[in-house]
């Protein structure tokens, strides 16, 4: 296996996409905050007392997804060009889709997966005082197409296949 952030020398170091002509890329990511039922029922009644928790998280994970090159020291800056966070309440968690494009060098699928932590965070400091016991899990890429290495997909039910609370 070789590594691509690697040099000759095994250093680390950011690889050169100078030469690379942009394409239209997309990445999806999905992630869960598991919560106790006292929390989810307050998430469906608006009750949570830090506020609207759900907007906060969505925000905050549209946010996160620009960030990304500050946070992943060999990431390259991208131009964002679109960015979608899906939140919807289950049984026992709340699940959290991300939709992240861009027509640029390199993929987005960091910023997908950030997206969806940070948002899941968010939830998770906003219900901490209700809940101490959330806690995030099942988070991964889903999706991604573009690039040189084409459009790939993983067989987990997205946002809309998710059995409704």
């Amino acid at each position: 296996m070789e590594f691509t952030h690697l040099n000759g020398a095994g250093e680390a170091y950011m690889v050169d996409v100078t030469e690379k002509r942009p394409t239209v890329r997309t990445a999806t990511a999905q992630g869960e905050v598991a919560c106790s039922p006292e929390v989810m029922a307050a998430l469906a009644n608006g009750t949570v007392p830090k506020g609207d928790v759900l907007a906060v998280a969505r925000v905050a994970g549209i946010a996160a997804a620009k960030r990304v090159p500050e946070l992943l020291p060999l990431a390259h800056t991208i131009g964002v060009h679109g960015c979608a966070v899906e939140i919807a309440l289950r049984e026992d968690h709340v699940f959290i889709q991300a939709t992240v494009r861009t027509a640029d060098r390199t993929g987005v699928e960091m910023e997908a997966l950030t997206a969806v932590n940070v948002a899941a965070l968010s939830i998770v400091d906003m219900v901490k005082g209700v809940d101490r016991s959330a806690y995030i899990r099942r988070c991964g890429i889903t999706a991604k197409s573009g690039g040189r290495s084409g459009d790939w997909s993983r067989e987990l039910p997205t946002l809309r296949e998710q059995p409704e609370a």
